[in-house]
């Protein structure tokens, strides 16, 4: 018989010593489960694999492992644990185990590789690459566990911001209901109070009227029976006897009344009607007005996780809102043009009407529409010097005081523009602003973070001034132009601005 070509090599000789050292193993914790690997060498009933080895590309359970641990051969062997796809350690190309890392091409090769076209690259043992990309997998494990400490810390803070909502609701919804019980305790005793003065007025109107008529009944029964008097001395026959007791007849007397009642129009009581009339409207209006004022204040419990700002002017356009000035705010001395986007400083007045909303002194201007959410306009502007701002509604019109000036008080934030520079303003404290002057300034507000941006908007959009701060009121945009002549007019977002929308920072 001819020698077995294997014979010798030394899986052969570990087959063997396997077949004649084969031991039971406990079934309790031998035998595979569904997803466990079993033993390449066990015949019959397999066993579940304890161990794969590299070299002999072959799965080993308890019993047949046991010469890697004995013979000295075997000892060099890599073991891994079990593995269903030990093929993925042997190169497609040459059927040699992958012992090398290439570098170059971030992959296993085996040594033949090296020959082939691999050749020339950076290339370590593939235990040099595995501890290399092991560095690497910590780093990133310990950002995505850094990660992880934040987002948890994010989440705590959120179920706390929960529960203080929560707290809070309940609580403004029970002293709300006991607010709401008094008043309408206090409505209630209003109408009581009020019923029973026109009850008490009623009885006192009756009570006169009912006086006035009894003492008319009376002298009505006086003037019958001196009537029956008269009748009866105008039927006597008797001429002497009628003019004897003719003059002894009693004069009559005056009436302690007019001849006639005149009776005012059944409005005995419609100022008392109107009264009440006139404080439910008022209620209602006030009713309507906290309403009003809880929904804005309610609005404001808005907990969300923080929205990337935009990063190019195409993100700001998705944010463009169509701004229009509003004439009755206008100074007298400025003219509006172009459906109210565009407005210049003239010498003469415009026949404006008088509004209590018209700046009076400053040559300023708001917007017709209100600013509460993301917004984002631009301005261009020609000839002198002049401010984009935005303001609450309620600052002062009237005068000349700083009140009145966008970024000259706590009400206002303004951006002043010239032909050389920038200045940012508010509550009177001045900031100069470096940036490459333009023609033309982009404003981006993101209301509810309490976020205003200023920016140069020439070949490439530059932030000039960012604001961090708390809006309390709802916002409107402004212009304050500070030169005959100049103009200033409020852009559209149209083809021509969005074909230059990929400008960046």
């Amino acid at each position: 018989m001819a020698p077995d070509p294997h014979f010798g090599h030394p899986c052969f000789t570990q087959l063997l010593i396997m077949k004649t050292e084969l031991k039971d193993a406990p079934a309790d914790r031998c035998f595979p489960g569904h997803e466990d690997v079993t033993c390449d060498i066990c015949t019959g009933k397999k066993m579940k694999a304890v161990k794969s080895c590299l070299v002999c590309l072959v799965s080993y359970c308890e019993n047949h492992l046991q010469p890697h641990y004995d013979v000295a051969q075997f000892k060099k062997h890599k073991l891994v644990n079990p593995s269903k796809k030990l093929e993925e350690h042997i190169c497609s190309h040459h059927d040699e185990v992958m012992k090398i890392f290439c570098r170059t091409d971030q992959k296993c090769i085996c040594y033949l590789c090296l020959m082939d076209e691999h050749k020339g690259h950076e290339t370590v043992q593939v235990a040099a690459g595995r501890a290399e990309k092991q560095k690497e997998l910590e780093a990133k494990r310990r950002k995505v566990q850094q990660r992880i400490q934040d987002q948890e810390k994010d989440v705590k803070l959120l179920q706390q911001e929960v529960e203080a909502i929560n707290v809070s609701a309940d609580k403004t919804v029970e002293d709300s209901e006991k607010i709401f019980t008094q008043l309408i305790r206090l409505l209630q005793k209003r109408s009581s109070e009020v019923k029973q003065q026109i009850r008490s007025q009623q009885e006192t109107e009756v009570s006169r009227v009912k006086d006035v008529e009894e003492k008319l009944e009376q002298e009505i029964t006086e003037l019958k029976r001196k009537d029956a008097e008269l009748e009866q001395l105008s039927h006597t026959e008797d001429h002497n006897q009628f003019l004897h007791k003719y003059p002894s007849l009693p004069a009559l007397r005056e009436s302690t009344h007019s001849s006639s009642i005149n009776i005012r129009p059944l409005r005995h009581f419609e100022d008392v009607r109107k009264a009440v009339s006139d404080a439910k409207h008022d209620l209602e209006n006030l009713l309507t007005e906290i309403k009003s004022n809880i929904s804005l204040t309610v609005s404001k419990v808005d907990v969300l996780l923080p929205e990337p700002e935009p990063k190019t002017r195409a993100d700001f356009l998705k944010h463009s809102q169509e701004i229009t000035l509003d004439p009755n705010t206008a100074n007298k001395f400025l003219l509006l043009s172009d459906r109210n986007r565009k407005v210049t400083l003239m010498k003469q007045q415009q026949p404006y009407e008088d509004h209590p909303e018209r700046f009076t002194y400053f040559c300023e201007v708001l917007s017709r529409e209100s600013l509460t959410g993301h917004s984002y306009w631009e301005v261009e502007w020609k000839g002198g010097e002049i401010e984009v701002a935005v303001t609450y509604k309620n600052i002062s019109r009237t005068g000349t005081s700083e009140k009145c000036g966008f970024g000259l008080n706590d009400r206002s934030w303004a951006l002043h523009c010239d032909a050389n520079s920038y200045l940012y303003s508010y509550n009177n404290a001045k900031t100069p602003v470096s940036g490459p002057v333009s023609s033309r300034v982009g404003v981006y507000l993101n209301y509810k973070l309490g976020v205003l941006c200023f920016y140069s908007i020439s070949k490439k959009m530059t932030l000039l001034h960012r604001v961090q701060t708390t809006f309390t009121q709802p916002l409107y945009a402004g212009l304050w132009l500070l030169d005959y002549g100049t103009t200033a007019e409020l852009i559209r977002v149209n083809q021509s601005t969005k074909s230059k929308a990929n400008w960046a920072f």
